[in-house]
């Protein structure tokens, strides 16, 4: 998994670079071939059923596939807001780096996600999800925001 933090980090920061002899990169014009992988990385999803509830869904995402985003950040702190139930900020991939974190639903279902799953948040309305630690002290994790109408790249599993 820290390879896989390591990896999104560095192309993240790569692909906003740019060159240090004066000429600005036109990002437009790059073009990177996507590989094709049969690989993928666990991943659970957050989403919001017709009634506006949270409820998840298990599932995965392909490795080596270009994501639509555009920026990212690292948190280990905890915001006053984050500690009751609430709708995700947006949609989002949260990558835990270090710490065990049960989420809660509103049916009242629980998941728990461990470094090496990628949590999808897309649960944007209605009273959202809940979280605590579990046998952790300290939650480090990466938000990357999916740029609007990009496909997250997520694949339910089949019941």
């Amino acid at each position: 998994m820290k390879n896989f933090v390591k990896g999104i980090c560095l192309v993240l920061a790569l692909s906003s670079v740019e060159f240090m002899n004066g000429q600005e990169k036109d990002h437009k014009k790059v073009s990177v071939k996507a590989e094709e992988t049969t690989e993928f990385i666990p991943a659970i999803r957050l989403i919001n059923k017709p009634d506006g509830s949270c409820a998840f869904e298990k599932g995965r995402i392909p490795t080596l596939k270009h994501m639509n985003t555009t920026t990212f950040w690292m948190s280990n702190k905890t915001e006053e807001w984050e500690k009751n139930a609430h709708p995700a900020p947006r949609r989002q991939y949260v990558i835990t780096i270090k710490g065990n974190i049960r989420f809660k639903v509103t049916d009242g279902s629980t998941f728990l996600i461990k470094p090496g799953t990628v949590l999808l948040a897309e649960d944007l309305k209605g009273k959202g999800h809940s979280w605590d630690m579990v046998k952790s002290k300290e939650w480090e994790r990466l938000y990357i925001p999916i740029a609007e109408d990009a496909d997250d790249l997520f694949i339910a599993d089949k019941d």
